[in-house]
């Protein structure tokens, strides 16, 4: 019988002098071992059941990415509990929902942020008996509240005279009792908490590990919150089976710091992510004034292009474009990548939505190789991959060995397999309507399939625009092409039901200052550089140059450049930096409907 318990037991007894998470405190990294992180994680299993934690009751977690969240997350699972990690960007009565939803018994937060989000909605969560807070300055008085520190004084005091009973709640811990309770991002209504247990963790792992490429005790890097499943396999649950090394970078704005200062074999990132490294590079590129070194970097380039593309399948490596290929990337791809801190990734990957091509060709130029991949939350992550020996540019690759996957007569990818949940908490009508009456799940996403089993993500089916001439139209296509340009922070296509396409654009708030100082021009806000001429006559050609690679029925005819930047504080993102079309089109209906007017 295996779980996550008996799986970190192991790897604590083979490997229990190997570093498992490094924070950074006070400017250098702290590193538990994996001895020690199982130690710990006891005493916080003692500490939830010392504060009366039953078998099956939810644990909600807000934290950044730190050693504590994992403590607190494998604590709760050790004394049989449920943990859910809440996105720290919601607001407080979506943070209500969820906790309301799960019907949360204890809840961990980081300190001040947090508790601000929480204290609202405190007095309608009656189940909510304790809340544990990791900044002791920040921890408010009364019985409800416990600092960490004293928290895992509780455990340590319960692990010292009920040491039996800790250990028979952990081994009466089963493959299939849920591991985690993960909630949708809510797109579309209200968020569904989906049931991950701890043998589709497991599976996944197994796969994701058959498919690796990466050194043995492999070197990673963690800024994807966890509630993000991304992250939870790959920062969490396969370091427990690799005994790998998770260095955290709990702010997302200091991720180009911590790569440089890790290192790292592997490095995942959402769409989003690589867009902004992409535009960071060509923003510098673009800035280069002598007409030599360009023109080397961009040879350099295509020779980096050149030999990723050959090695895609059915194409053949030569050794002119291996030698070609080396030269370039000692004299220029090499350099760039140490900078960039990639140096050292030998697995490169992307998922969360489908990487636009561009960018996948982009970062083969560098010499790096994104392995783009599909899946969801309900299928505890990655179902279809691009591996290092077979892959395709463009594409989600093939899926993985044992997954079952189909498509239905409209095209929307369909699902069986080991890691596919076996529904919503408390959703029994959810979960009937999100599978066939024989047992795939239905995805919600369109897909298409090559003659070589490669799958290509089209679109969400919900998503598809029907123009009022009946064409369908897949509005991330149009949104990806006006993306490339490095000033297009984000962009959402609309027209269904309507004449033509029209488009919202917002400024990439890094990228827009630089390149406009570039130019001479001083203005640095995002809200006074969407008013200028140089500006909008950029965003002009960045739509025209999408155009030309769009069909007739796709093109952009008209396209508004708003003020403000998109976030999900904001709501126009989901957590995962995804668009919510429904909030975007509530909130800018009057900028969509005078794109119309005339």
């Amino acid at each position: 019988m295996t779980t996550i318990c008996t799986a970190l037991a192991g790897t604590a007894g083979r490997h229990g002098d190997r570093p498992a998470y490094s924070d950074r405190v006070d400017g250098a990294w702290r590193t538990r071992t994996w001895s020690r992180l199982r130690d710990d994680a006891l005493e916080a299993a003692a500490g939830f059941a010392a504060l009366g934690l039953s078998p099956g009751d939810v644990v909600a977690l807000m934290m950044p990415n730190r050693t504590e969240h994992v403590l607190a997350d494998l604590g709760a699972v050790h004394a049989g509990g449920v943990p859910t990690t809440v996105y720290a960007t919601l607001a407080a009565d979506q943070i209500g929902f969820i906790a309301a939803d799960c019907g949360a018994r204890i809840a961990v937060l980081d300190g001040r942020d947090q508790l601000a989000r929480w204290l609202p909605v405190l007095d309608r969560l009656p189940d909510l008996r304790h809340v544990v807070v990791l900044d002791a300055d920040a921890c408010p008085p009364g019985d409800r509240f416990l600092t960490w520190d004293a928290f895992l004084g509780l455990g340590r005091a319960h692990l010292a005279a009920h040491a039996d009973d800790v250990e028979a709640r952990w081994r009466a811990v089963g493959p299939s009792d849920v591991l985690t309770l993960l909630y949708t991002s809510g797109t579309t209504g209200d968020p569904k908490g989906v049931r991950i247990t701890h043998a589709m963790a497991l599976a996944e792992t197994a796969m994701v590990d058959g498919a690796s490429i990466l050194p043995e005790h492999d070197v990673a890097v963690s800024y994807l919150p966890f509630a993000h499943i991304a992250d939870r396999v790959l920062s969490y649950y396969l370091p427990i089976r690799r005994a790998a090394h998770i260095h955290f970078c709990p702010d997302p704005s200091q991720l180009t710091t911590v790569l440089g200062e890790v290192r790292p074999h592997g490095f995942f990132g959402v769409p989003r992510v690589w867009e902004k490294i992409m535009a960071g590079v060509q923003a510098v590129m673009a800035g280069e004034p002598d007409p030599a070194r360009k023109a080397a970097v961009e040879a350099a380039l295509d020779a980096g292009r050149a030999h990723v593309t050959a090695q895609e399948h059915g194409n053949a490596l030569t050794p002119e474009i291996e030698e070609a290929f080396a030269r370039a990337d000692a004299a220029v791809l090499a350099p760039v990548r140490a900078l960039l801190g990639l140096d050292r990734v030998r697995q490169a990957s992307s998922a969360a939505a489908p990487l636009p091509v561009e960018v996948a060709r982009f970062f083969a130029g560098l010499g790096l190789k994104i392995f783009d991949a599909y899946g969801m939350t309900e299928t505890t992550g990655a179902i279809t991959a691009n591996l290092d020996d077979c892959f395709r540019l463009g594409t989600v690759g093939r899926p993985f060995p044992g997954v079952d996957l189909r498509l239905d007569d409209d095209g929307e990818i369909l699902v069986r397999g080991a890691t596919v949940t076996p529904g919503y908490l408390g959703r029994p009508d959810a979960t009937e309507a999100a599978f066939t009456p024989d047992g795939y799940l239905r995805t919600g996403d369109i897909g298409v399939l090559d003659a070589d089993g490669f799958l290509r993500v089209v679109d969400r089916k919900k998503e598809i625009i029907i123009t009022a001439g009946g064409e369908n139209i897949a509005p991330s296509l149009i949104e990806n092409l006006l993306k490339e340009h490095p000033l297009i922070g984000q962009a959402l296509a609309f027209g269904d039901r309507r004449p033509h396409v029209v488009a919202l654009i917002t400024l990439d708030a890094e990228v827009a200052p630089v390149w406009a100082a570039a130019r001479g021009v001083d203005a640095t806000d995002t809200a006074a550089l969407a008013d200028h001429p140089l500006v909008l006559e950029e965003i002009g050609h960045a739509v025209a140059d999408a155009n030309t690679r769009l069909a007739r029925v796709q093109q952009v005819k008209k396209w508004r450049l708003l003020p403000a930047e998109w976030t999900a504080e904001s709501e126009e993102l989901t957590p995962t930096l995804k668009l919510r079309r429904r909030v975007v089109h509530a909130k800018y209906a009057d900028a969509l409907a005078s794109l119309y007017a005339s």
